[in-house]
């Protein structure tokens, strides 16, 4: 196992590489608009996983994932060259889907505010569905505690208790 530092700093230096490698060497006419935004390699420093995004249609990133495919082995010997690694890392390319995961939770959060704001004008409109009071209040409480017997202090005698 590596220091997680090192292995930090080799997947930068790849996503660097790969980078620089891509924007310079590689002539594909398939090859798009490319970012490389991130790469992440294993701790035993073999395997890269390489992620990047593409400006354009379903078309251009299929396009763009052939190139990558074809430039693999370039892209491999230029990485293990810098790096100066005993093993080479293979090279894996994702498509970095972020910005239509960010479409996504932005549709969600604006259909999330319609319907709060849908919530807010039927609460504004809304009535009681019974009384405005619903629970019974009583007005003559003293009426009732003199119907239900009880003795007044005044008809104690004096110093003894009631009965």
């Amino acid at each position: 196992m590596s220091d997680p530092a090192k292995v930090r700093r080799h997947a930068e230096r790849v996503r660097e590489l790969v980078a620089s490698v891509v924007r310079s060497q590689i002539k594909d006419p398939r090859l798009g608009m490319i970012t490389i935004t991130d790469a992440r390699i294993t701790a035993d420093l073999r395997d890269a996983t390489v992620f990047y995004t593409v400006l354009g249609d379903a078309v251009a990133q299929a396009d763009t994932a052939a190139a990558l495919e074809s430039a693999k082995g370039l892209l491999r010997s230029t990485v293990g060259k810098a790096l100066g690694l005993r093993h080479s890392p293979t090279l894996t390319f994702v498509l970095d889907d972020v910005q239509d995961q960010v479409k996504h939770i932005d549709d969600l959060l604006a259909a999330a505010r319609n319907a709060d704001a849908e919530v807010q004008r039927l609460a504004a409109r809304a009535e009681y569905a019974g009384e405005a009071q619903p629970y019974r209040v009583d007005d003559e409480t003293d009426e009732t505690d003199e119907a239900d017997g009880a003795a007044d202090v005044t008809d104690t005698p004096r110093g003894g208790a009631a009965r």
